[in-house]
């Protein structure tokens, strides 16, 4: 979760946001990270609301499929609210939402989400 970039949700989500030229969402989410470091808010969330889980499955299924791969590639995940049904005690869904459990761990991907947009590899922690 330190380093954005290596979340393939995220890159999907992402490459979702240029192709329906809303990339507007990135420079408001970067404020938003950059003027509230300490306030517990989690404002990487954004980046994600405007998508389904089929919409983002999707697009991580686009980002893997090699140009050589003839073949239909799907991904297939659990839904988010199906996650929850099946282990309704765990928060951790921040892989696919960025919805993370905690404050720290909220600081942390603001951080994280911030470097990002900076151009920084190192770790928000």
């Amino acid at each position: 979760m330190s380093r954005m970039k290596e979340f393939i949700a995220f890159r999907a989500a992402l490459e979702l946001l240029k192709e329906r030229k809303m990339e507007k969402v990135l420079d408001k989410v970067y404020q938003s990270c950059s003027e509230h470091t300490n306030s517990g808010q989690n404002f990487v969330k954004e980046v994600y609301d405007s998508f389904t889980d089929q919409e983002i499955s999707d697009k991580i299924a686009s980002i893997v499929t090699s140009s050589e791969i003839k073949a239909e590639v799907k991904v297939i995940f659990q839904t988010v609210d199906n996650l929850h049904k099946c282990i309704p005690d765990h928060l951790g869904d921040w892989y696919f939402t960025g919805d993370y459990p905690t404050t720290g761990g909220t600081r942390v991907v603001n951080r994280a989400f911030a470097n990002y947009i900076e151009g920084k590899t190192e770790r928000a922690y």
